[in-house]
């Protein structure tokens, strides 16, 4: 009898332990694949018994865990739009409450829970749930949820999340009480159950947050949010004369700036707010008056840029604000920290914390004098602001970056070996075998948008995306573990794995996507970079042709050897150019600071 639960590629892909690109390979060369019993011709769905059966005849099966397979009959059981009421259904079992779940369901989430742990076995479902509707449920990743409560001192204390989602920055907080609105019912269902879940004493309304508050007249001593970006209905007409605006009536493509209104209503005063805000929020014209209403309040404390998608709703780089309310009496701040911890989170908790004690702040974070900020466009840009030190301070970051890199500044172990002759082939030929697929970036892209575009220049410099263009067809998005690559190999851009997701493809860069079950993506772009791979002269510049790059054929468990000596190569190769930018500032910022008084020698 047919299995009724139902997987698609990706469900095959985390069963065999494999990435989603060996699947489509399956698919296509082995005839006796499992054909699709259900789902959509660009989603197919397989039978998991099928599937199973299919595993074990080609030794490629790994036991499927109870957690598993409920999250399969879960799943199976409805349709994907009431997949959340069925998860919070199977929460509300383990909590020992009734649902009309079917009992043969119910039976297994409660064996799962005995067996599992209600906690874990719920924290699972609810992570495939958010996995396969990431774009709908728009969660905060973990990382960035914790350093929101860290940064916000909410253990402990009363916490509110007036936009909480599924819950997962509240999950994070280790609040005494914790309350929450979410819009979405089924969201706020989901919400209640997993805090409950945890322990936690809970409070989770539905509703909007901002037109019918179900928390009015509620202070707590933290409020962390992610409210929703770019809202443009989002209640400016009806509630244009709200007592909330103390700052200032927010503009009406400016909603962001009625959540930070709204979150500061809401915490006691001495109690902090972190919100989550896109990075044009800083620099947007109709909302500079807020911006400086809040900066003469002493209100606005932080601004912590994060790196690109940490914000679910956008694909680009968003900020943290971190909002005081004042205590009656007061002195008013001077000064607002900026931060730029798009490449390191842990930079934000430990600046902050500096910050607080007036100890010295760690490098890509600056205190800026607040009546620097307001001037006529109000901008609380992080960039330019951090990247400005005094030249003192500039000596000394600079010398610990130079100690600190040398004392890890490494080479891989290699040792000499007879030469020998390695078949080769080429990229052409693995990418029509479907190992491997080439991409390039569109010649041009719209200038603005809050897509992150990683440039040439990116990829020159190895730093984080800087471009900007607008959703758009055709774009190409890079995901881990890409290679992204230069056009032009007179560019001085060398190839680069990629460790992040989200940011689209930029002009003049190639893009290859591998199977890494057959092509290790570091030995590919070892193999790129060796001798500029093979280029065509397009003019006065020489151009890569990347289907003519050729690289050995080798095992792919020789291949990851290869590529691991390869990426600690090209990791020196930029410490030492880093090293070098380093000694040429240090240099220069030791001349200024003697001649101009702020260093001294011993």
């Amino acid at each position: 009898m047919r299995d009724d639960v139902l997987v698609n590629a990706a469900d095959i892909a985390r069963l065999a332990d494999v990435g989603r690109a060996a699947v489509s390979n399956w698919r296509k060369r082995f005839s006796d694949f499992p054909q699709p019993v259900g789902g959509t011709a660009t989603s197919p769905a397989f039978s998991l018994a099928e599937v199973e059966q299919w595993l074990r005849k080609h030794d490629r099966y790994v036991e499927v865990a109870p957690r598993e397979r409920l999250w399969q009959r879960l799943r199976s059981s409805t349709d994907d739009l009431r997949l959340g009421e069925v998860v919070a259904d199977a929460g509300a079992v383990l909590l020992g409450e009734k649902t009309s779940l079917d009992k043969a369901l119910v039976k297994e989430i409660q064996e799962v829970g005995r067996t599992e742990g209600a906690v874990a076995a719920f924290d699972g479902i609810c992570e495939r749930y958010v996995d396969l509707h990431s774009r709908r449920l728009l969660a905060t990743p973990p990382e960035v949820a914790r350093l929101m409560a860290r940064i916000g001192a909410t253990s402990g204390g009363t916490v509110l999340d007036p936009a909480c989602g599924i819950g997962t920055v509240l999950l994070e907080s280790e609040g005494s009480q914790v309350f929450g609105q979410e819009l979405n019912e089924n969201a706020a269902r989901l919400t209640s159950i997993r805090l409950r879940l945890h322990g936690y004493r809970a409070r989770i309304e539905a509703g909007d947050s901002l037109r019918a508050d179900a928390f009015a007249g509620v202070q707590t001593d933290a409020v962390v949010c992610n409210p929703p970006f770019n809202e443009r209905a989002w209640g400016y007409d009806e509630l244009a004369s709200d007592p909330r605006w103390e700052f200032g009536l927010p503009p009406r493509g400016e909603s962001e700036l009625a959540w930070v209104q709204h979150c500061l209503a809401h915490v006691r005063p001495g109690g902090l707010v972190v919100i989550m805000m896109p990075a044009v929020a800083a620099t947007r014209r109709p909302g500079r008056r807020v911006r400086a209403n809040l900066l003469r309040a002493g209100v606005l404390r932080a601004i912590i840029s994060l790196f690109p998608g940490a914000a679910p709703a956008s694909s680009g780089a968003p900020d943290l604000w971190v909002l005081r309310k004042p205590e009656p009496g007061d002195e008013l701040p001077s000064q607002v920290l900026m931060v730029n911890a798009s490449e390191d989170l842990a930079l934000a908790e430990e600046a902050w914390r500096a910050f607080g004690t007036g100890d010295e702040l760690p490098a890509n974070s600056r205190a800026v004098r607040i009546i620097d900020l307001l001037d006529d466009e109000v901008d609380l840009t992080t960039s330019h602001r951090v990247a400005a030190q005094e030249p003192s301070s500039g000596f000394a970051v600079m010398s610990d970056r130079l100690s600190s890199m040398l004392e890890t500044l490494t080479l891989p172990r290699l040792t000499s070996a007879p030469r020998r002759d390695l078949a080769m082939t080429n990229i052409g030929e693995l990418a029509r075998a479907g190992v491997v697929t080439v991409m390039q970036g569109p010649l041009k892209l719209a200038d603005e948008g809050d897509q992150p575009v990683l440039t040439a220049k990116d990829l020159l410099l190895n730093r984080a995306p800087s471009g900007r263009t607008g959703d758009a067809p055709g774009l190409v998005r890079i995901e881990a573990g890409d290679i992204v690559a230069p056009v032009l190999l007179s560019s001085g851009a060398v190839p680069r794995v990629m460790s992040r997701a989200g940011a689209v493809l930029g002009p003049q860069l190639l893009l290859f996507r591998t199977d890494p079950e057959r092509l290790d993506p570091h030995f590919l772009a070892g193999c790129l970079r060796a001798g500029g791979a093979t280029g065509a002269r397009s003019g006065s510049a020489v151009r890569l042709d990347p289907r003519r790059a050729q690289l050995p054929r080798l095992p792919i468990e020789e291949q990851r050897r290869y590529g691991e000596a390869f990426r600690q190569l090209l990791a020196f190769e930029d410490a030492t150019r880093e090293l070098r930018e380093i000694s040429d500032n240090l240099v220069a910022a030791g001349i200024d600071g003697l001649l101009d008084g702020s260093l001294a020698p011993e």
